[in-house]
């Protein structure tokens, strides 16, 4: 990676996270929301009366919508996050707001201690920006296998992605089957924009990660993951020395 990584963060609060809720944009959001509720309540009858069917939050604005849509409308579905073992402090204040605000426990998976171990005495602690293929195995022993482990036993995964959030995204279905992950996986907010995310957020009063305050849009890992310019894509803060197509960290990739 060229160029020094600042760990600065910009003291002005962040407007496009305080949309003014207008009355079109709050019927939007309704009519949205009714569409997203009536995705994820066919989704619970085909896989929630066995407990097939399960949530992958990340904390970030997405997922606290869908957070609060499955736990303010007591939806059969479990819920459950990965722990990096690497993310913000604001995250993990995140997750204690969430389990005080919702009255619950979170359900959580963390990597290998082994292989994390490995990867640090053989690589160096930050190898991931040394090149996309350690950047990858880094992602893949903190995200991709604890998902595998989440996901074992499951027919169904809901998750917060949108099409509009990357290159990688674009043509994104409600409904998909996952290939990687040989099951099927929802997509209850595909067709929402940034604006639209952020005033359910307001109009709900739904608990968000103190970072999208700061110019962050997308929040992974602490090292990976940093504020973004005005007129930004929202994903140029995540892995941001890599070609904007490769910037997944294989949680959501296409076999082929």
């Amino acid at each position: 990676m060229s160029g020094a990584v600042s760990m600065l963060r910009p003291a002005a609060k962040n407007p496009a996270i305080h949309p003014a809720l207008t009355e079109p944009l709050v019927e939007t959001v309704s009519t949205k929301t009714d569409a997203a509720l009536d995705l994820l309540r066919a989704a619970v009858a085909e896989f929630g009366a066995a407990g097939e069917i399960t949530f992958a939050n990340s904390f970030g604005a997405e997922d606290m919508v869908l957070t609060d849509l499955i736990l303010r409308e007591k939806l059969a579905i479990e819920i459950f996050s990965l722990d990096t073992g690497r993310l913000p402090a604001e995250t993990y204040t995140l997750m204690g707001e969430v389990e005080q605000h919702y009255g619950t426990r979170l359900k959580v998976f963390f990597p290998k201690s082994d292989a994390v171990e490995t990867y640090v005495r053989t690589h160096g602690i930050n190898a991931f920006y040394e090149s996309v293929e350690m950047r990858k195995a880094c992602c893949h022993m903190r995200k991709v296998e604890p998902l595998q482990r989440a996901l074992a036993g499951k027919k169904a995964w809901i998750t917060g992605l949108r099409a509009a959030q990357s290159a990688t995204r674009t043509g994104l279905p409600t409904r998909e089957f996952d290939q990687g992950n040989g099951l099927l996986k929802f997509n209850p907010l595909s067709d929402w924009s940034e604006t639209e995310v952020w005033a359910y957020i307001r109009m709900h009063e739904v608990p968000h990660n103190a970072l999208h305050d700061q110019f962050y849009p997308s929040i992974g890992c602490a090292p990976c993951t940093r504020p973004i310019a005005v007129g930004e894509d929202v994903r140029a803060g995540r892995w941001w020395w890599e070609d904007p197509a490769l910037k997944e960290c294989g949680l959501h990739l296409k076999k082929g």
